[in-house]
Formats: C-alpha cells, sequence, structure tokens
C-alpha cells in the first residue's frame, strides 16, 4: 500500500498536465517558426539539463512544493509569449524542470524504501506528451483551459499538506502537529564505490533515453501500434516500482532489460515491440531510487543528475545520428543491464 496517496495523485495528475501543456504549446506554435529546431534543443536543454542545478537550489531551499508551484506558473505564463518563441521556450523548458523536481524530491522523500511511488509519479508524462502533440498539431485553441488547469494545480500543491504518521529524520513537525516531509540537510559526499554506482546508474539512463527516442518500430504508425507504445511507456514505469518493492531492483532489473534485449531482436512483430518498450521502461523508478539512497543529502540533485542523462541521449537523436540496426538496440539493454546490476550490487555494499 501506497502511504501518502494524496500527494502522489496530485504530483502524477499535474505530470500529465505540465507534460501535455509543453508537447501541446510546442507542436500547436514553436514549431512553426524557422528556428524550430534550435527551439526544441533548448527547451529540453532547459527542461532536463537544467534540473540539476535547480535541484541543488531546490535541496538547500527545502521548499519543494514552492518549487513545484513556481513550475506550473511559469508553464502557463509561457502560453502568453508565443510570439516572442525563445521566452516562450525557456519559460517552458524551466517551468517543466521546477515542477519535476519540487514534485520529485517530495516524492523521494515520502517513498522512503519503496520506489512505487516513483513509478507511478513519471508514468503519466508520456501520456502528456502523447496527447499534448496529437491536440497540438490539430490546432485545437485549449490556451485558457490549460493555463486554468496549471493555475489550480499550482494553487493546490502551494496548499498542500504532507503528513506522516511516523516522524523520520527527514520529517519536521509543524506548528499544528502534522509530520511534514522535509530534505535532509544538503551535503553531496561520494565515495570511490558511490561514484562508481552514480557512473553505472547515469549510463544506464543515457542509454535508455537514447534507446527510446532511437527505436523506430517499422509498424510505429499503423493504426492504434503507435498509442500502445505510449502505454507501454506509461504503465512500464509504473509496473516496474511495484515489481522493484516485491521482488527487489535486481530481480526487476534482469527481468525487464533481459527480456527486452532479446524482443527487441524481433521488430517486425508488433507485440514484441510494445513488450521490450514497456519492459524497457520498467527500471526508470528504479534508477531513480537508487540514485537517491547514493546521495541521500541531495535528492533534488540526484534527480537531476538523471534527467541531465536523459538530455545526453536525447543529443544523437536530434542532431540526426543514423538509426542503427535493431540488434545494436538490443546489445545496448543488454549493457544497460550489466551496467544497472553492477550499480544496485555495489549500492547495496
Amino acid at each position: 500500500m501506497i502511504r501518502h496517496w494524496k500527494m502522489v495523485s496530485v504530483y502524477s495528475g499535474t505530470h500529465f498536465f505540465i507534460d501535455f501543456a509543453c508537447a501541446f504549446l510546442m507542436f500547436s506554435s514553436i514549431v512553426h517558426y524557422p528556428d524550430w529546431l534550435t527551439y526544441i534543443l533548448i527547451y529540453n536543454f532547459c527542461a532536463f539539463a537544467m534540473q540539476m542545478p535547480i535541484g541543488i537550489i531546490a535541496d538547500k531551499l527545502n521548499r519543494n512544493q514552492i518549487i513545484a508551484s513556481v513550475g506550473c506558473i511559469l508553464v502557463g505564463i509561457s502560453l502568453g509569449f508565443t510570439s516572442i518563441p525563445l521566452v516562450a521556450t525557456i519559460l517552458l523548458g524551466l517551468g517543466n524542470g521546477m515542477f519535476h523536481i519540487g514534485g520529485g524530491i517530495d516524492i523521494l522523500n515520502i517513498s522512503e524504501e519503496k520506489s512505487a511511488a516513483l513509478g507511478i509519479f513519471v508514468s503519466p508524462g508520456a501520456f502528456g506528451v502523447y496527447f499534448g502533440t496529437l491536440l497540438g498539431r490539430a490546432d485545437i485553441s485549449l490556451r485558457l483551459p490549460i493555463l486554468l488547469v496549471l493555475l489550480a494545480a499550482a494553487w493546490y500543491i502551494f496548499t498542500m499538506k504532507r503528513a506522516s504518521k511516523e516522524p523520520a529524520p527527514h520529517f519536521l513537525r509543524s506548528d499544528n502537529g502534522d509530520v511534514i516531509a522535509s530534505n535532509t540537510p544538503f551535503l553531496i559526499s561520494v565515495s570511490k564505490r558511490a561514484l562508481i554506482v552514480m557512473i553505472c546508474l547515469f549510463l544506464v539512463v543515457v542509454l535508455r533515453s537514447y534507446v527510446g527516442l532511437a527505436v523506430d518500430f517499422p509498424w510505429r504508425g499503423i493504426e492504434y501500434w503507435g498509442l500502445a507504445l505510449v502505454c507501454a511507456s506509461a504503465f512500464g514505469k509504473t509496473i516496474g516500482g511495484f515489481l522493484s518493492d516485491r521482488f527487489g531492483p535486481i530481480k526487476t532489473a534482469l527481468f525487464s532489460l533481459g527480456i527486452a534485449s532479446l524482443l527487441l531482436l524481433i521488430p517486425q512483430i508488433p507485440i514484441a515491440g510494445v513488450t521490450a518498450i514497456l519492459l524497457f521502461n520498467m527500471t526508470m523508478p528504479i534508477t531513480l531510487w537508487v540514485m537517491a539512497k547514493v546521495i541521500p543529502g541531495a535528492k533534488g540533485f540526484s534527480f537531476g543528475l538523471l534527467t541531465f542523462a536523459l538530455f545526453l541521449g536525447f543529443l544523437p537523436v536530434h542532431l540526426g545520428v543514423s538509426t542503427p540496426a535493431f540488434w545494436v538496440f538490443a546489445m545496448l539493454a543488454a549493457v544497460s543491464l550489466m551496467l544497472l546490476i553492477t550499480g544496485i550490487k555495489r549500492q547495496n555494499g
């Protein structure tokens, strides 16, 4: 059972609307400018690479709800700057990054020894991007509804209570007696063993990002298979969190990446490809959870470090590097498995 289900639900639902708004604005407006490829690069840099410094600030400020709320507001404000695409793109990216960091730290703080909540939190983003892109290309007027939803989410997150039955070192008691999830005192202390774990996890996320973006199944555009891939990406993250809590991260990684690497060898079969994507995404909450365990005094930094890895995995695809054969993707999945197992074992000591 997931504790603090209300907080997880609010952050997860808002995650959908944040990513929906970002995709909608990019594809309804920004992509129509001549330099749209540059704007997409800037957006991804602000949204993913900038989460690392934003995470450090968030770790020190210990105001996660405020940071997440400001992120919602920035994304909402960006809707009014489409005539100045550079400003809109920067606001959109920074707002996305701030929400993810504020929400991500809060989820990590209340997750304790579990990773299911992380899987639930990150999952809705895939649906948000898919439907935001779809409706953005359809040129449907949704800016006012999106703005109202984001402002409502910002207010709700800002005023949301965060309570726990059991005080812990990272909890503070408020004046009314509630136990409020709080950041641990900021500290980045990395041993040689921890550094190896961090490198392994970082590379796993770079590879997952690259494979997820570069893989191009021949049947992707046929009927409902494109949506099936989106569902696989989203539900894979949720399932991965629950399986990791039930069977442990090592068994979950062996099961998911081991089978995914085999299924990627038969890309012509749609169900095999969809299952491979589902399995491949099951490791996302595991990498987030293990990285936070390695740097417990800097959860925002650890979260941002992995989103920076996502940005690096995006670069080859954005720059037009030729897509490799599917056996290469299968090999990268196998390499990811070895790196992840190494990282988990090193983290466990």
